[in-house]
């Protein structure tokens, strides 16, 4: 579990998204000790009909469940054309894309969700009721890397509103509501209230699906049942779900290829384009060839952590 997760926090250094990385092994290693996370767990097939299956992540870490998730909706969708698998009683999967990069590089089109402690609100509501709940999604491609789409449901990330309010400063409207359920500028207030959605009602209504997809599906817990991951709480139960197709079931490889490339074709007519993912794709071949580097708080923080000299 250790080493699953140990390479997914690395892939997302790697990548330029510190939010899912070596940031996250403090509040993993305190789960762990403190019994939110189970660090001996170990993920297992709780129940499959064919082209789907649901992976029990018996409580640990989920990256380890996501693995094996990965492997089975790989196989199923060689052998059905299409695959769903679903992975219950998890924790914080980190970077989405992280997970469907394997089943891009096997040729498959793969959709990735997961459920997180409440944050947004239901619309017209005030209690936070849903997650960030982020989906992804990556679409292979012939002679270049995979088209990536990852991207959570809110306005901004909840880290950054943690920092205003940590620095006493206000927050741009449209980034939360107050416990009221009222727009607000006040970061303090904010993390009293919800995160506002992205694109206002249609945000809201992705959320929900999102939630009853890896929720309802799996038999998890729903966003408003689970502690926030940032305070104490009861060990997490969160829902993942990952959909994988392949296209030679449907129009074919062939057929696949050339209308993606048809349509990626003519975004790059206009000047100033650029393909999702692709800044992530650089910092990865780059990282590849040179170094990542580590703040040097942060480097304290983890040799701490291990036990090592300072």
């Amino acid at each position: 579990m250790a080493a699953a997760t140990a390479r997914a926090l690395v892939a997302a250094e790697a990548a330029g998204q510190g939010g899912h990385g070596l940031s996250r092994v403090a509040m993993y290693a305190d789960h762990v000790k403190s019994g939110r996370a189970d660090g001996k767990a170990e993920p297992r097939i709780a129940r499959e009909k064919n082209a789907a299956c649901l992976i029990d992540a018996q409580g640990g870490l989920a990256y380890l469940a996501m693995e094996l998730a990965v492997r089975e909706a790989r196989r199923r969708a060689q052998e059905n054309g299409v695959a769903f698998c679903g992975v219950a009683n998890s924790h914080h999967c980190g970077a989405m894309d992280y997970h469907l990069a394997p089943l891009a590089e096997a040729g498959m089109v793969a959709l990735g969700f997961t459920n997180s402690p409440a944050a947004i609100n239901a619309w017209g509501g005030k209690r936070p009721l849903f997650g960030t709940n982020p989906v992804a999604a990556a679409f292979p491609r012939k002679n270049a890397a995979p088209l990536v789409i990852d991207l959570s449901l809110t306005e901004v990330a909840r880290g950054k509103i943690m920092l205003a309010a940590k620095e006493g400063k206000p927050i741009p409207p449209g980034w939360a509501l107050d416990a009221e359920g009222k727009p607000t500028t006040d970061a303090k207030a904010a993390l009293t209230g919800s995160m506002a959605a992205i694109g206002g009602v249609k945000g809201v209504m992705l959320a929900l699906m999102v939630e009853l997809i890896c929720v309802a599906l799996t038999g998890a817990r729903f966003g408003f049942e689970n502690d926030s991951f940032f305070e104490p709480g009861k060990p997490a139960s969160i829902g993942h779900a990952i959909l994988a197709i392949d296209p030679a079931a449907l129009g074919g490889a062939d057929v696949y290829y050339e209308r993606i490339e048809t349509l990626i074709a003519a975004m790059l007519e206009d000047e100033g384009v650029r393909l999702p993912g692709e800044r992530r794709g650089t910092l990865v071949a780059a990282a590849r060839t040179g170094d990542i580097a580590v703040p040097d708080a942060m480097l304290r923080q983890l040799r701490e952590l291990a036990g090592e000299p300072i």
